[in-house]
């Protein structure tokens, strides 16, 4: 594959995952009880026969970092290219964190100027989907972009929290609309890009001489009539987490539909992530479980019903757990309810409790390390 990666994975999303992102990367959320978000980008790259990837974090990148500590589980552990994680560089004389999307990129020139790949995939780190970018970089050449945009025609009420593209009929990008209030159309853009590393070097150094730090308002906006900029359709399953809490709950529970599901685990090539060497989840005799998928090491005594469940998860007797995800090693004790609600790691309800939202978009959320 003539192309190299970035993964753009350092925002804090603005706060709208709330606390599920007060400890850890957007891409590094937990996805449908065993993968992290990341893992699908990740998957994307080796996949498409890219083999020199780097993922540019910034908030909160320890257990990002700690999830890449080894590149082999998405095939990047070898001698040519690799698998590579930058974040801000502080130093007696520049102590700047990035400032944008374009600036995390300008910050780490040097991965583009010692590669000799003729193109670059931008990508973000908490989308949840599987494309094969050769096909991705085959349109942009055979329209002889500048510059190629993956979107989808959505149908759906937020459009307001994407960039929105206006084409002519040859799919050539006229306006881009960052989160417009009233969407023109409804050809959102996905956060995937192609771009010649040459070009890319040239529009970075140009933007940073001008002090100007945005990938999408900086380069695509100011220079959609300058640049041959071109939308490239994708038709599979797309989601993303950035909006807030409520895709995050949505993209996990669409893991519970069958043809979703096995579109990421059971249609090669498959999505890959860290393994954990644990045993299968063990079902006891009085364990009810529907509808659902468990991660290892869970053990079941009471009733689980449409929820995602991840790693070394505990139900005691008599608890019923509904409409929920419940994240790695939670301890939910003996008569508990859980409807409607997220559990972060580690989270202990002692026997008889109680966590219930109103509904599936009135959650109820417990962080990290809580104990009830």
């Amino acid at each position: 594959m003539k192309a190299i990666g970035i993964i753009l994975a350092g925002g804090n999303n603005e706060g709208r995952l709330g606390v599920l992102t007060d400890h850890r990367a957007a891409a590094a959320l937990p996805i449908g009880s065993s993968y992290r978000a990341i893992d699908f980008t990740l998957s994307n790259m080796s996949n498409s026969g890219i083999g020199k990837v780097a993922v540019l974090t910034q908030y909160n990148s320890r257990s990002l970092k700690d999830h890449l500590t080894s590149s082999k589980w998405w095939d990047f552990g070898r001698k040519q290219g690799g698998l590579f994680v930058f974040t801000p560089f502080i130093s007696s004389t520049d102590s700047n964190w990035f400032r944008g999307t374009a600036d995390s990129i300008y910050q780490n020139m040097t991965y583009l100027l010692r590669s000799n790949e003729e193109y670059v995939v931008i990508t973000s780190g908490d989308s949840i989907y599987k494309m094969d970018y050769r096909k991705l970089v085959q349109s942009h050449e055979d329209n002889g972009a500048d510059i190629t945009i993956a979107y989808q025609e959505m149908d759906r009420t937020d459009l307001k929290n994407f960039g929105i593209m206006l084409m002519d009929d040859t799919k050539r990008l006229i306006e881009f609309e960052e989160k417009p209030e009233h969407p023109k159309t409804n050809y959102a853009s996905l956060g995937i890009y192609v771009i010649s590393r040459k070009l890319l070097i040239t529009l970075l150094e140009e933007i940073a001489s001008r002090g100007e730090y945005d990938f999408v308002k900086d380069i695509l906006i100011a220079k959609r009539k300058e640049l041959k900029i071109m939308g490239y359709a994708f038709q599979g399953y797309w989601n993303t987490l950035s909006t807030g809490i409520g895709a995050y709950y949505a993209v996990n529970m669409d893991f519970l539909k069958k043809e979703i599901r096995d579109v990421f685990m059971n249609k090669f090539p498959y999505i890959e992530t860290k393994a954990k060497d644990e045993p299968p989840a063990k079902y006891n005799k009085d364990a009810d479980v529907r509808d659902c998928i468990s991660g290892s090491g869970t053990i079941f005594n009471g009733k689980v019903e449409r929820s995602v469940i991840f790693r070394r998860v505990y139900t005691g007797e008599g608890s019923v757990v509904k409409n929920s995800i419940v994240m790695e090693g939670c301890k939910i004790g003996k008569n508990c309810v859980v409807e409607n609600a997220i559990l972060d790691k580690e989270v202990e309800l002692s026997d008889g409790q109680q966590v219930i939202g109103k509904s599936v978009s009135e959650l109820a959320i417990l962080k990290k390390g809580t104990k009830l």
